[in-house]
């Protein structure tokens, strides 16, 4: 095997990182910090499973990364909202979220809407695709009313099923991602039935009116714009996201220390 497909840590500290006495500063100083990657992240994919390289490799100057990467910028003590947009979240998702949001704030719609679009993806930016509607809405729970994580909840499954009393359409990019022959499985289906007959129904489906339009190349969005909002309807804890004993703080801390061992 390729020695350098088992050093994460290599690339990680060549990637615009403190150098001299900067390093010392993060933990594990001195030594080489190996990242094994996420197991979720390489099955299926034909990809080696490089865990057993890297566990040879280990000596009293190699060790498993945790706590902060020095390619990462550090978070705050108490990390924010909007902390985890500026410092965590991939380009898209930071973009798309924030246009979603403001798409329906300048449509004059309701703050629960707003902070419903500028949550929905969250698990996108910088923690798991896959599920990512029932993820989303699990991370924020905690933080906002139970009509919007509801709303977060299935959007996901909503996204697959035309509303055009609303003016909604499937997807165009749907059939090129995913082919003009799928189908959903069952158990989005039965989602969007359950949702269709929900008093929540509504805000759940404006999601999906402000995310489908949201992938403007070239239009930024401020995320100070959406400080009043935020704290009208989300209830940032004093000890920071991650910190606050919540039942999703786990998921936060995951976006903190993204490449942690354990």
């Amino acid at each position: 095997m390729d020695d350098k497909a088992t050093r994460g840590d290599d690339r990680a500290v060549s990637e615009g990182t403190p150098s001299g006495g900067e390093l010392s500063s993060f933990p594990q100083a001195g030594r080489e910090r190996m990242i094994l990657p996420q197991p979720i992240n390489a099955l299926g994919t034909g990809a080696p499973n490089v865990e057993k390289a890297m566990l040879e490799r280990m000596s009293p100057q190699r060790v498993f990364m945790m706590g902060d990467n020095p390619a990462l910028q550090r978070m705050p003590k108490a990390p924010k909202l909007l902390d985890f947009f500026r410092l965590r979240f991939n380009e898209i998702t930071f973009r798309h979220l924030l246009q979603s949001a403001k798409s329906a704030l300048d449509a004059g719609q309701d703050e629960k809407i707003v902070i419903a679009c500028l949550l929905h993806d969250i698990s996108n930016g910088a923690l798991l695709r896959t599920e990512h509607g029932y993820w989303s809405a699990q991370v924020v729970a905690p933080y906002v009313s139970e009509e919007v994580a509801w709303a977060i909840r299935h959007h996901q499954a909503l996204r697959y099923f035309a509303d055009e009393s609303v003016g909604f359409k499937y997807p165009d990019a749907y059939n090129q991602f995913f082919g003009p022959d799928y189908e959903p499985p069952e158990y989005i289906q039965q989602a969007h039935r359950e949702a269709r007959a929900h008093r929540w129904y509504m805000t759940s489906r404006l999601i999906t009116i402000y995310d489908t339009y949201s992938f403007q190349e070239g239009w930024s969005v401020d995320p100070e714009v959406l400080t009043d909002v935020i704290g009208r309807n989300f209830k940032q804890p004093k000890e920071g996201l991650g910190f606050d004993g919540s039942p999703s703080a786990h998921m936060w801390r995951t976006m903190i220390w993204p490449n942690n061992f354990l």
